[in-house]
This record gives C-alpha cells, structure tokens and sequence, in this order.
C-alpha cells in the first residue's frame, strides 16, 4: 500500500513538474506595461497553478490506475461491484467548490481595482472608425491626435465610441480591452507604469479592412508629455 501511495505520488510530482517548466518557460502573454495588467497577470498565474495541481492529481491517479490495473486483452470478466466512498465524493465536490469560489472573489477583487478611476485621471476619448483611432484629450481643449500618448503612472480614462460598426480597443501590454460601440458609450482605466512605445489594436472584426486598424501608443514621461502637448497646441 505504501509503495503505490510514493508511486503514484512520484508520477503526480513528474507531470507537475513538466506542466510547471511548460508555464514558464514558454511566453504566454505579453509583458506587462500597466497596473491594470499587473493584476490580470495575478489572476492568471492564480488560476494556473491551481490547475496545474489538479491537472497533475488526476492525471496521476489515471496513469497509476491502467498502469497497475489493466486487465489482460483476453479478460472479459466483470470486475467486482464497488460502492462509492462517500468521504472522497463529499471531498471532490467540496474542494472544486472552494477552489472556483476563490477564483470568484480574487477575479471581483481585480475587476473592482481596475476599474477605480481615482482622483483625477486624464480624460481621453477612443474613437473608433473603418479602419483608423483617434484619440480626443479632453483636459486639454478636446485636442485631437492620430496616436495615442500618455504620461507613465496617471490613471488615464478612456470613454470609447465609434462612428460606423463596433470596434474593440485593445492595447496587449496594457491588459484592458473594451469595445467600442456606435451610439453609446463605454470606459475602461488604464495606468501605465513604463515608459516606451505600444500597438493599439481593434480585436472586433470590423469590415475588410480590420487587421490594418492599428495606432502608436507611447508612454512617456510626465515632462515629455506636456511638451507634446504644448507642440500639438502649437
């Protein structure tokens, strides 16, 4: 009994250890440039290492199972009757039940956390239209430009519309995605928290035209964007 209890915890060990060096070692989503994302990414790595542990117990406890206990090909006898063990159901139905209500309340967590605006986030207005954004800052006279530039560490508020079909706004490294709706609309928060140059991108077919609907996004600091923004009055 001993042996097979070290046994199928070896194989257990093994596969979560291939699974772990699968979840590091290969680049699954993009590198972080905002709080926002930050959070998302803790979410994630939550999620996947609970998965992995589960994945890994049950894997384990089916590889033992035909490896210890798989009849002969000419064995058509029936295998005796077994009844259920109600200590172990009540178990595998209560640990799923905890698991997914913890995941539940650290997702509630991050949704209310990103969508706090703060004290006093930029104002900006995404305006979505075949095949092209534009980007409205209306802390500054509702000036208008073609990419879109902000200051590292304020919370800006996007307020999202589009003029003809539903787009989505979506820039990877900054987590938040919301679509952009014709005659309504919708906000995401977004801190960046590095400086440095990032893609806009539409992820809601749009027409023909969709994969070429793409913007600049830069992050620069607070000084370097009040000189664009002086120059963009300019």
């Amino acid at each position: 009994m001993r042996k097979g209890i070290v046994q199928l915890v070896a194989i257990g060990v093994v596969i979560g250890v291939a699974l772990t060096l699968v979840a590091l070692l290969f680049k699954w989503l993009p590198t972080s440039a905002s709080e926002e994302m930050d959070r998302i990414q803790g979410v994630y790595w939550f999620v996947t290492i609970i998965s992995i542990v589960i994945f890994s117990l049950v894997t384990a406890v089916i590889v033992f199972s035909v490896w210890k206990w798989r009849v002969p090909d000419d064995d058509d006898a029936d295998g005796p009757p077994i009844h259920g063990h109600t200590g172990l159901e009540i178990l595998w139905t209560a640990v799923p039940a905890v698991l997914v209500t913890a995941i539940g309340i650290v997702s509630a967590v991050v949704l209310a956390r990103n969508a706090d605006a703060g004290e006093n986030p930029l104002e900006v207005q995404a305006i979505g239209q075949q095949f092209t954004w534009k980007f409205v800052y209306s802390d500054y006279g509702d000036l208008p430009s073609g990419e879109l530039v902000l200051p590292v560490g304020r919370e800006a508020r996007f307020t999202l519309t589009a003029v003809d079909v539903i787009h989505a706004f979506w820039v990877p490294n900054f987590g938040q995605k919301q679509d952009a709706v014709p005659g309504i609309e919708t906000e995401i928060l977004v801190t960046p928290d590095r400086t440095g140059d990032f893609a806009v991108v539409c992820t809601e077919l749009c027409g023909l035209g969709h994969a070429t609907m793409r913007a600049k996004a830069r992050v620069v600091t607070q000084k370097e964007f009040d000189a664009w923004v002086e120059e963009k009055q300019a």
